[in-house]
Protein backbone atom coordinates (compact mmCIF):
# COMPACT_ATOMS: atom_id res chain seq x y z
CA UNK A 1 0.00 0.00 0.00
CA UNK A 2 0.95 3.53 -0.87
CA UNK A 3 2.21 5.85 2.58
CA UNK A 4 0.14 8.99 2.65
CA UNK A 5 3.46 11.02 2.49
CA UNK A 6 4.16 9.25 -1.00
CA UNK A 7 0.46 10.73 -2.58
CA UNK A 8 0.19 13.88 -1.21
CA UNK A 9 0.71 16.68 -3.65
CA UNK A 10 1.70 20.08 -3.11
CA UNK A 11 -0.74 22.86 -2.60
CA UNK A 12 -0.61 24.81 -5.53
CA UNK A 13 -0.50 21.99 -7.65
CA UNK A 14 2.19 20.81 -10.12
CA UNK A 15 2.02 23.70 -12.58
CA UNK A 16 1.93 26.21 -10.07
CA UNK A 17 5.78 25.78 -9.23
CA UNK A 18 7.57 26.99 -12.44
CA UNK A 19 4.92 30.31 -12.54
CA UNK A 20 6.70 32.13 -9.18
CA UNK A 21 10.36 32.41 -11.22
CA UNK A 22 8.61 33.19 -14.29
CA UNK A 23 6.47 35.84 -12.86
CA UNK A 24 9.75 37.06 -10.38
CA UNK A 25 11.66 37.10 -13.36
CA UNK A 26 8.97 39.55 -15.44
CA UNK A 27 8.94 41.75 -12.35
CA UNK A 28 12.56 41.87 -12.60
CA UNK A 29 12.75 42.48 -16.36
CA UNK A 30 10.15 45.62 -15.83
CA UNK A 31 12.18 47.18 -12.83
CA UNK A 32 15.26 47.34 -15.03
CA UNK A 33 13.62 48.65 -18.04
CA UNK A 34 11.94 51.63 -15.94
CA UNK A 35 15.38 51.65 -14.30
CA UNK A 36 17.20 52.20 -17.90
CA UNK A 37 14.30 54.60 -18.95
CA UNK A 38 14.77 56.68 -16.01
CA UNK A 39 18.64 57.02 -16.26
CA UNK A 40 18.19 57.91 -20.01
CA UNK A 41 15.76 60.83 -18.97
CA UNK A 42 18.27 61.69 -16.51
CA UNK A 43 21.28 61.62 -18.57
CA UNK A 44 19.53 64.04 -21.43
CA UNK A 45 17.90 66.30 -19.26
CA UNK A 46 21.15 66.86 -16.11
CA UNK A 47 22.90 69.01 -19.11
CA UNK A 48 20.12 71.37 -19.81
CA UNK A 49 19.10 71.61 -16.24
CA UNK A 50 22.76 72.61 -15.52
CA UNK A 51 22.84 74.91 -18.30
CA UNK A 52 19.40 76.50 -16.92
CA UNK A 53 20.63 76.31 -13.53
CA UNK A 54 23.82 78.32 -14.17
CA UNK A 55 22.70 80.85 -16.63
CA UNK A 56 18.98 82.26 -15.70
CA UNK A 57 18.51 81.03 -12.15
CA UNK A 58 21.85 81.66 -10.50
CA UNK A 59 21.94 85.50 -12.34
CA UNK A 60 18.29 85.45 -11.08
CA UNK A 61 19.37 85.36 -7.66
CA UNK A 62 22.46 87.18 -7.84
CA UNK A 63 19.91 89.98 -9.01
CA UNK A 64 17.66 89.52 -6.49
CA UNK A 65 20.94 89.67 -4.06
CA UNK A 66 22.44 92.38 -5.24
CA UNK A 67 19.24 94.87 -5.22
CA UNK A 68 19.15 94.58 -2.07
CA UNK A 69 22.08 97.06 -1.67
CA UNK A 70 23.49 100.06 -2.25
CA UNK A 71 26.31 98.69 -4.82
CA UNK A 72 28.74 100.83 -6.97
CA UNK A 73 30.11 97.54 -8.58
CA UNK A 74 33.48 97.60 -6.85
CA UNK A 75 34.18 95.24 -4.36
CA UNK A 76 31.19 93.18 -2.53
CA UNK A 77 28.43 95.00 -1.48
CA UNK A 78 28.10 95.87 1.90
CA UNK A 79 25.58 98.55 2.29
CA UNK A 80 22.47 96.80 3.02
CA UNK A 81 18.85 98.71 2.22
CA UNK A 82 16.65 96.11 2.17
CA UNK A 83 13.70 96.84 0.22
CA UNK A 84 14.95 100.39 -0.36
CA UNK A 85 16.03 100.56 -3.97
CA UNK A 86 12.38 98.99 -5.03
CA UNK A 87 10.37 102.00 -2.83
CA UNK A 88 12.97 104.52 -4.86
CA UNK A 89 11.96 103.24 -8.42
CA UNK A 90 8.04 103.47 -7.42
CA UNK A 91 8.69 106.71 -6.11
CA UNK A 92 10.52 108.02 -9.54
CA UNK A 93 8.12 109.79 -12.06
CA UNK A 94 10.58 108.53 -14.96
CA UNK A 95 9.82 104.70 -14.08
CA UNK A 96 6.54 105.26 -13.95
CA UNK A 97 6.77 106.77 -16.85
CA UNK A 98 8.81 103.91 -18.31
CA UNK A 99 5.99 101.71 -16.90
CA UNK A 100 3.14 103.57 -18.57
CA UNK A 101 4.92 103.39 -21.82
CA UNK A 102 5.30 99.60 -21.56
CA UNK A 103 1.72 99.35 -21.07
CA UNK A 104 1.01 101.45 -24.11
CA UNK A 105 3.53 98.93 -26.33
CA UNK A 106 1.85 96.43 -25.29
CA UNK A 107 -1.75 97.43 -25.65
CA UNK A 108 -1.08 99.50 -28.91
CA UNK A 109 0.78 96.73 -30.07
CA UNK A 110 -2.23 94.11 -29.91
CA UNK A 111 -5.09 96.52 -30.75
CA UNK A 112 -3.08 97.76 -33.82
CA UNK A 113 -1.00 94.68 -35.05
CA UNK A 114 -3.66 92.41 -34.03
CA UNK A 115 -6.34 93.43 -36.55
CA UNK A 116 -3.85 94.33 -39.62
CA UNK A 117 -2.31 91.27 -39.55
CA UNK A 118 -5.85 89.23 -39.23
CA UNK A 119 -6.88 91.19 -42.26
CA UNK A 120 -3.23 91.22 -44.26
CA UNK A 121 -3.29 87.28 -43.27
CA UNK A 122 -7.13 86.55 -44.27
CA UNK A 123 -6.30 88.50 -48.36
CA UNK A 124 -3.34 86.62 -48.57
CA UNK A 125 -4.50 83.81 -47.76
CA UNK A 126 -6.69 83.88 -51.04
CA UNK A 127 -5.33 82.61 -54.21
CA UNK A 128 -3.85 85.02 -56.33
CA UNK A 129 -1.11 85.98 -58.83
CA UNK A 130 2.14 87.13 -57.21
CA UNK A 131 0.74 85.93 -53.64
CA UNK A 132 4.38 84.86 -52.51
CA UNK A 133 6.05 87.69 -53.52
CA UNK A 134 3.53 89.84 -51.22
CA UNK A 135 3.73 87.43 -48.39
CA UNK A 136 7.66 88.17 -48.58
CA UNK A 137 7.64 91.73 -48.73
CA UNK A 138 5.32 91.78 -44.99
CA UNK A 139 7.60 89.39 -43.70
CA UNK A 140 10.88 91.44 -44.63
CA UNK A 141 10.74 94.23 -41.60
CA UNK A 142 10.63 91.69 -39.24
CA UNK A 143 14.10 90.02 -40.71
CA UNK A 144 15.96 92.79 -40.55
CA UNK A 145 17.94 93.78 -37.24
CA UNK A 146 16.25 96.09 -34.39
CA UNK A 147 19.66 98.34 -34.28
CA UNK A 148 19.43 98.37 -38.50
CA UNK A 149 15.57 98.93 -38.31
CA UNK A 150 16.44 102.11 -35.42
CA UNK A 151 18.66 103.81 -37.06
CA UNK A 152 16.89 103.63 -40.42
CA UNK A 153 13.84 105.08 -38.94
CA UNK A 154 16.45 107.75 -36.94
CA UNK A 155 17.16 109.05 -40.13
CA UNK A 156 13.81 109.11 -41.71
CA UNK A 157 12.43 110.61 -38.88
CA UNK A 158 15.05 113.49 -37.75
CA UNK A 159 14.20 117.42 -38.95
CA UNK A 160 14.05 117.55 -42.52
CA UNK A 161 13.95 113.91 -43.06
CA UNK A 162 12.52 111.65 -45.61
CA UNK A 163 9.26 111.84 -44.30
CA UNK A 164 8.92 115.07 -43.59
CA UNK A 165 9.87 115.89 -47.75
CA UNK A 166 7.37 113.43 -48.35
CA UNK A 167 4.69 114.62 -46.33
CA UNK A 168 5.42 118.30 -47.08
CA UNK A 169 5.57 117.07 -51.33
CA UNK A 170 2.15 115.57 -50.61
CA UNK A 171 0.38 118.81 -49.38
CA UNK A 172 0.08 117.40 -45.92
CA UNK A 173 3.55 119.70 -44.11
CA UNK A 174 0.62 120.99 -41.35
CA UNK A 175 1.52 117.45 -40.08
CA UNK A 176 4.88 117.77 -39.25
CA UNK A 177 6.10 117.29 -36.36
CA UNK A 178 9.09 116.62 -33.92
CA UNK A 179 8.27 113.05 -34.32
CA UNK A 180 11.85 112.04 -31.95
CA UNK A 181 11.81 114.85 -29.65
CA UNK A 182 8.51 116.17 -28.71
CA UNK A 183 7.44 114.59 -25.69
CA UNK A 184 3.92 113.89 -26.00
CA UNK A 185 4.08 112.55 -29.74
CA UNK A 186 7.64 110.09 -29.62
CA UNK A 187 6.29 107.36 -27.74
CA UNK A 188 3.35 107.30 -30.63
CA UNK A 189 5.99 107.46 -33.08
CA UNK A 190 7.44 104.18 -31.35
CA UNK A 191 4.62 102.56 -31.36
CA UNK A 192 4.11 102.82 -35.52
CA UNK A 193 7.65 102.17 -35.74
CA UNK A 194 7.51 98.91 -33.84
CA UNK A 195 4.41 97.98 -35.82
CA UNK A 196 5.82 98.36 -39.00
CA UNK A 197 8.82 96.38 -37.85
CA UNK A 198 6.62 92.95 -35.78
CA UNK A 199 3.39 93.06 -37.78
CA UNK A 200 5.11 90.64 -40.39
CA UNK A 201 5.57 88.15 -37.68
CA UNK A 202 1.97 88.67 -36.82
CA UNK A 203 1.18 88.13 -40.17
CA UNK A 204 2.99 85.03 -40.83
CA UNK A 205 1.83 82.99 -37.62
CA UNK A 206 -1.58 83.56 -38.72
CA UNK A 207 -1.07 82.15 -42.11
CA UNK A 208 0.36 79.04 -40.76
CA UNK A 209 -2.47 78.70 -38.78
CA UNK A 210 -4.79 79.30 -41.60
CA UNK A 211 -2.86 76.87 -43.38
CA UNK A 212 -3.99 74.27 -40.59
CA UNK A 213 -8.22 75.01 -41.38
CA UNK A 214 -9.59 72.25 -42.93
CA UNK A 215 -10.93 73.17 -46.71
CA UNK A 216 -14.22 71.01 -46.07
CA UNK A 217 -15.48 73.49 -43.41
CA UNK A 218 -15.08 76.37 -45.82
CA UNK A 219 -16.38 74.58 -48.62
CA UNK A 220 -19.34 73.29 -46.63
CA UNK A 221 -20.13 76.93 -45.38
CA UNK A 222 -20.00 78.39 -49.03
CA UNK A 223 -21.93 75.24 -50.39
CA UNK A 224 -24.91 76.56 -47.79
CA UNK A 225 -24.78 79.70 -49.56
CA UNK A 226 -22.30 81.64 -46.72
CA UNK A 227 -20.50 84.57 -48.02
CA UNK A 228 -16.55 85.53 -47.80
CA UNK A 229 -16.66 87.27 -45.15
CA UNK A 230 -19.55 84.91 -43.38
CA UNK A 231 -17.15 81.94 -43.51
CA UNK A 232 -14.19 84.32 -42.21
CA UNK A 233 -16.46 84.97 -39.04
CA UNK A 234 -18.26 81.94 -38.26
CA UNK A 235 -15.73 79.35 -39.75
CA UNK A 236 -12.01 80.32 -40.01
CA UNK A 237 -11.51 83.24 -37.12
CA UNK A 238 -12.81 80.76 -34.23
CA UNK A 239 -10.52 78.27 -35.81
CA UNK A 240 -7.62 80.74 -35.53
CA UNK A 241 -8.17 81.03 -31.50
CA UNK A 242 -5.51 78.87 -30.37
CA UNK A 243 -2.63 80.90 -33.06
CA UNK A 244 -3.94 84.14 -31.88
CA UNK A 245 -3.88 83.45 -28.54
CA UNK A 246 -0.22 82.36 -29.10
CA UNK A 247 0.78 85.47 -31.19
CA UNK A 248 -1.06 87.52 -28.15
CA UNK A 249 1.31 85.60 -25.73
CA UNK A 250 4.57 86.75 -27.38
CA UNK A 251 3.76 90.07 -28.34
CA UNK A 252 2.88 90.74 -24.77
CA UNK A 253 6.08 89.43 -23.19
CA UNK A 254 8.47 90.92 -26.00
CA UNK A 255 6.90 94.70 -25.40
CA UNK A 256 7.30 94.20 -21.57
CA UNK A 257 10.87 93.73 -22.42
CA UNK A 258 11.55 95.80 -25.37
CA UNK A 259 14.92 97.65 -25.48
CA UNK A 260 16.67 97.31 -28.28
CA UNK A 261 14.54 99.09 -30.80
CA UNK A 262 13.78 101.68 -28.12
CA UNK A 263 17.28 102.32 -27.28
CA UNK A 264 18.42 102.58 -30.89
CA UNK A 265 15.69 104.99 -31.63
CA UNK A 266 14.84 107.19 -29.06
CA UNK A 267 16.69 110.69 -28.34
CA UNK A 268 18.54 110.38 -25.02
CA UNK A 269 18.02 113.18 -23.86
CA UNK A 270 14.24 112.53 -24.26
CA UNK A 271 14.53 109.13 -23.11
CA UNK A 272 16.13 110.15 -19.74
CA UNK A 273 12.97 112.71 -19.39
CA UNK A 274 10.52 109.37 -19.61
CA UNK A 275 8.95 110.57 -23.11
CA UNK A 276 9.96 107.97 -24.65
CA UNK A 277 11.62 105.20 -21.89
CA UNK A 278 10.51 101.77 -20.84
CA UNK A 279 12.14 99.74 -17.92
CA UNK A 280 14.43 97.82 -19.87
CA UNK A 281 16.07 101.30 -20.97
CA UNK A 282 15.75 102.44 -17.74
CA UNK A 283 17.24 100.00 -16.20
CA UNK A 284 20.02 100.45 -18.11
CA UNK A 285 20.14 104.27 -17.89
CA UNK A 286 20.07 103.80 -14.18
CA UNK A 287 22.26 100.61 -13.40
CA UNK A 288 25.04 100.48 -16.16
CA UNK A 289 25.45 103.86 -16.76
CA UNK A 290 24.75 105.44 -13.55
CA UNK A 291 26.82 103.17 -11.64
CA UNK A 292 23.75 101.94 -9.50
CA UNK A 293 24.47 98.50 -9.46
CA UNK A 294 21.90 97.56 -6.57
CA UNK A 295 18.94 100.12 -8.12
CA UNK A 296 19.69 98.11 -11.47
CA UNK A 297 19.12 95.20 -10.35
CA UNK A 298 15.88 96.13 -8.42
CA UNK A 299 14.67 97.53 -11.45
CA UNK A 300 14.99 93.77 -12.70
CA UNK A 301 13.59 91.83 -10.63
CA UNK A 302 10.75 94.46 -11.01
CA UNK A 303 10.87 93.83 -14.31
CA UNK A 304 10.97 90.24 -14.52
CA UNK A 305 7.79 90.12 -11.92
CA UNK A 306 5.64 91.82 -14.10
CA UNK A 307 6.25 89.80 -17.02
CA UNK A 308 6.12 86.14 -15.02
CA UNK A 309 2.83 87.67 -13.25
CA UNK A 310 1.65 88.56 -16.51
CA UNK A 311 2.47 85.09 -18.32
CA UNK A 312 1.00 83.45 -15.37
CA UNK A 313 -2.51 85.23 -15.52
CA UNK A 314 -2.28 84.98 -19.25
CA UNK A 315 -1.88 81.23 -19.05
CA UNK A 316 -4.47 80.68 -16.64
CA UNK A 317 -7.06 82.58 -18.71
CA UNK A 318 -6.71 82.65 -22.02
CA UNK A 319 -4.12 79.74 -22.66
CA UNK A 320 -5.99 77.62 -20.12
CA UNK A 321 -8.09 75.30 -22.77
CA UNK A 322 -5.49 75.11 -25.09
CA UNK A 323 -3.13 73.65 -23.18
CA UNK A 324 -5.52 71.34 -21.94
CA UNK A 325 -6.25 70.30 -25.18
CA UNK A 326 -2.96 68.97 -26.68
CA UNK A 327 -2.47 67.00 -23.12
CA UNK A 328 -3.40 63.77 -24.50
CA UNK A 329 -3.73 60.47 -22.24
CA UNK A 330 -4.99 62.37 -19.09
CA UNK A 331 -6.29 60.07 -15.99
CA UNK A 332 -9.91 60.58 -16.14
Amino acid sequence: MTSANQIRMPAGGASASPAGPHRAGRDSARRADNRRKWYEIIGLTTPAVLIYVMFVLVPMGFAVYYSLFRWRGVGPPTEFVGLRNYTLAFQDPIFLDALRNNAIIVFGSLLIQGPIALGVALLLNRRFRGRAVFRLLVFVPYVLAEVTVGIMWKLLLTGDGTVDALMRSLGMGGLVQAWLADLDVVIWTLLAILTWKYVGFAIILLLAGLSNVPDELTEAAAIDGASWWQIQRHVTIPLLGPTIRIWMFLSMIGSLQIFDMIWVTSVPAVRSLGASATMATYMVDNGFFARLWGYGNAVAVILFVISFVAALLFQRFLLRRDIEGAITGRAK
